[in-house]
């Protein structure tokens, strides 16, 4: 079964917006927030972050989103990500990334902030 946080980055590598929409809205409260080194501020709710998210897979065609660990402790959880997938000259890129996510008392996330690297 795919947690929550899996199932927000699966969500990275959907083209169809509606799946990609109803993904994230399976991971993420109604007004969760969502930042990134890339992104313009803080984005919130569901539609502004699939949104953003669907730059990503529009930006990166073949690239996906995989959640190497998740390290959780009262709510919060630390998550190392590797973005892959075909670089400019054909060869396999990755760039890694560390997330930190708010967990609600449903499961749901509420708060996710990025930054590259590890």
């Amino acid at each position: 079964m795919q947690t929550v946080i899996e199932r927000f980055f699966a969500a990275w590598s959907h083209t169809d917006a509606g799946s990609r929409t109803a993904s994230i809205r399976g991971a993420l409260s109604a007004t969760a927030t969502y930042s990134d080194p890339r992104s313009d501020g803080r984005l919130v709710g569901v539609d502004a972050i699939s949104d953003y998210v669907g730059q990503f897979a529009a930006n990166a065609p073949g690239w996906a989103a995989v959640v190497d660990s998740v390290d959780e402790v009262n709510g919060y959880a630390k998550v190392i990500v590797s973005f892959g997938g075909p670089g400019p000259d054909g060869k396999p890129m990755t760039q890694p990334g560390t997330y930190f996510a708010e967990i609600d008392d449903e499961g749901m996330i509420v708060a996710l902030a990025g930054f590259i690297g590890v």
